[in-house]
């Protein structure tokens, strides 16, 4: 499904750049052969912005990770997080780094480039290496988030018991 989406924008915006180079190529011609360009670039313009907004509109459900079931792992715990600047986070209030080969998971699941997170924050899953540094990191959806209670030390997972096909926590 993701791929479905990701493909519909990649030819929404190729047919944009291409609407966008008829229309430079209609300044090169002559008047009477440019205000026929102008109207064929006009028309392929506005039928790449349809496509681009009904892609757009199409992939609203995949973007906001609803409409997939994601399966965290047992190791997996819960809390907020503020991104800085590589490799600095605050996880809980407390400022940490992460791991060397860290991996953040958006709310599609894609994996998300460290530049795009400085400042970003919010709930998460996250799971530590055994140095005790976070490795892994899931932003939530609100509906996951909303999944309760879910762990936040190692400790209260090790005490809880996890339904891996629930996805679900229960206190002893």
């Amino acid at each position: 499904m993701h791929r479905c989406v990701s493909l519909s924008l990649s030819l929404a915006l190729a047919a944009l750049s291409m609407a966008d180079a008829c229309a430079q190529n209609a300044q090169t011609l002559g008047p009477v052969e440019s205000t026929q360009a102008t109207q064929q670039a006009a028309q392929n313009n506005q039928a790449a912005q349809a496509a681009a907004l009904a892609s757009l509109q199409s992939s609203q459900a995949t973007v906001d990770g609803q409409s997939i079931q994601r399966n965290f792992p047992q190791r997996a715990l819960r809390g907020t997080i503020v991104f800085g600047t590589p490799p600095f986070i605050q996880l809980d209030g407390n400022a940490t780094q992460m791991a060397a080969a860290y991996r953040v998971h958006g709310y599609n699941n894609l994996l998300l480039m460290s530049g795009q997170l400085v400042g970003v924050e919010g709930d998460v899953d996250f799971a530590l290496d055994v140095s005790g540094q976070v490795y892994e990191v899931w932003l939530l959806t609100p509906a996951e988030a909303a999944k309760k209670p879910w762990p936040h030390t190692p400790a209260q997972a090790a005490a809880w018991t996890f339904d891996p096909i629930a996805q679900t926590w229960t206190k002893p």
